[in-house]
């Protein structure tokens, strides 16, 4: 049964002026450890496509944050939320913390895509319950 559904268009040049004000602090914010190291490795080799990383994790987030209903509040965060991908390349959302034990006990699995062009990420998330939620 489908639990949720969330879609973010994000403008990456929206995003490179916030990387120009806040620097690496932004990055941080809204990147996990994980995700942080990708997206240093990218911007070094080409700026402009550790730019589109950080867009398309940006855009994902606050996709899978309105699939679940929550927003941006606890236990939702930026940190605890991580776009990895498979070895096939497929996005998947990993999670953190207080966010995994309590999507876990909603009985929750999520979907993801994402996709970005020059001037735009796009992300959609599709949350569906498998069972019932624990007590």
């Amino acid at each position: 049964m489908i639990y949720g559904i969330g879609t973010d268009i994000c403008d990456v040049r929206r995003i490179a002026a916030t990387m120009e004000r806040q620097g690496e602090r932004f990055a941080s914010k809204v990147l996990s450890e994980a995700e942080f190291a990708v997206w240093q490795r990218r911007s070094a080799r080409w700026p402009q496509r550790g730019l589109r990383y950080l867009a398309t994790r940006f855009s994902a987030k606050e996709a899978f944050s309105k699939a679940i209903g929550l927003g941006m509040r606890m236990p939702m965060s930026w940190r605890r939320c991580e776009i990895a991908n498979l070895p096939s390349g497929q996005p998947v959302i990993v999670l953190h913390g207080e966010l995994k034990t309590w999507f876990e006990s909603q009985g929750l699995r999520a979907h993801v895509t994402v996709t970005d062009e020059t001037d735009y990420a796009a992300s959609f998330v599709v949350v569906e319950r498998t069972d019932s939620p624990s007590p």
